[in-house]
C-alpha cells in the first residue's frame, strides 16, 4: 500500500487562509449588526478549526464543558477521539478571546459549543457545508473541505514550532509519529534553506 502524501492541493496557503478567515469575519460582523447569531458561530468554526487543527466530528463533539478559559488556560479537552482518546489541544489567545465573545454572545443553552437553529447538535455534514459556504464566498477552490483546515493547521504549527514532529503529533492527537511525518515529506527547513542557495 503506498504511503499518503500531503500534497500542497490539501491545505490553503497563506493567501486563501486569510482570505477565508476575512470572509467569515465580515459575515460575523454583519451578522452582530443584526443580532444575527448564526454566522458569528460561523466565523468560530473556521477559526476553531484553522487554530486547533480538530477534526470534523471533534468539532461537533466539542462541548463547553470542556474549553479551559480562565486565566493562562487556553486548552480544550478533546472527548474519545479517534481511538477513544482524550486529549488536551492548546491554542493562542486570539482564539481564546474570540471564543470567549462568542460564548457571551450566545443565547442558546445548548452543552454543546456548535449548535444547529434548532438548537441541535450540529452534523459534520452541516459544519462541511458552512465551511464550503464561507470558502465559496472567499474564491476558494471548491476542491477544498473543512478538513483541508487540519492540514493547514498542520503545516503552519509544524513551520511555527521549528519544525517539532512531536509538538505537531500531540496537538493533532496522531497515535503515531508515521501518520505525522507525512508533514515533514513536504515540508523542510534544510531543502527550503538549500533551495534558496542555489544559483
Amino acid at each position: 500500500m503506498s504511503q499518503w502524501i500531503i500534497t500542497p492541493d490539501k491545505y490553503l496557503n497563506t493567501d486563501e487562509l486569510i482570505s477565508l478567515r476575512k470572509a467569515a469575519a465580515e459575515s460575523a460582523i454583519i451578522a452582530r449588526s443584526k443580532g444575527n447569531q448564526t454566522a458569528v458561530r460561523n466565523q468560530l468554526i473556521i477559526e476553531l478549526a484553522i487554530g486547533t487543527g480538530l477534526r470534523v466530528s471533534e468539532l461537533t463533539n466539542m462541548q463547553i464543558q470542556d474549553l479551559h478559559l480562565g486565566k493562562g488556560q487556553n486548552s480544550l479537552v478533546v472527548r474519545n477521539g479517534k481511538g477513544g482518546k482524550d486529549r488536551v489541544v492548546a491554542f493562542n489567545t486570539m482564539l481564546k478571546n474570540l471564543i470567549s465573545e462568542y460564548l457571551e454572545y450566545r443565547v442558546n443553552q445548548s452543552q454543546y459549543l456548535f449548535h444547529s437553529e434548532r438548537g441541535e447538535q450540529m452534523t459534520r455534514f452541516g459544519i462541511g457545508r458552512i465551511f464550503k459556504t464561507i470558502a465559496k464566498l472567499a474564491g476558494i477552490s471548491e476542491h477544498h473541505s473543512i478538513h483541508s483546515l487540519r492540514h493547514t493547521y498542520a503545516t503552519n504549527l509544524y513551520k511555527a514550532s521549528n519544525y517539532n514532529l512531536r509538538l505537531v503529533q500531540k496537538q493533532l492527537g496522531h497515535s503515531s509519529i508515521t501518520t505525522t511525518s507525512v508533514y515533514s515529506d513536504v515540508i523542510s527547513k534544510d531543502l527550503d534553506d538549500a533551495l534558496e542557495k542555489l544559483d
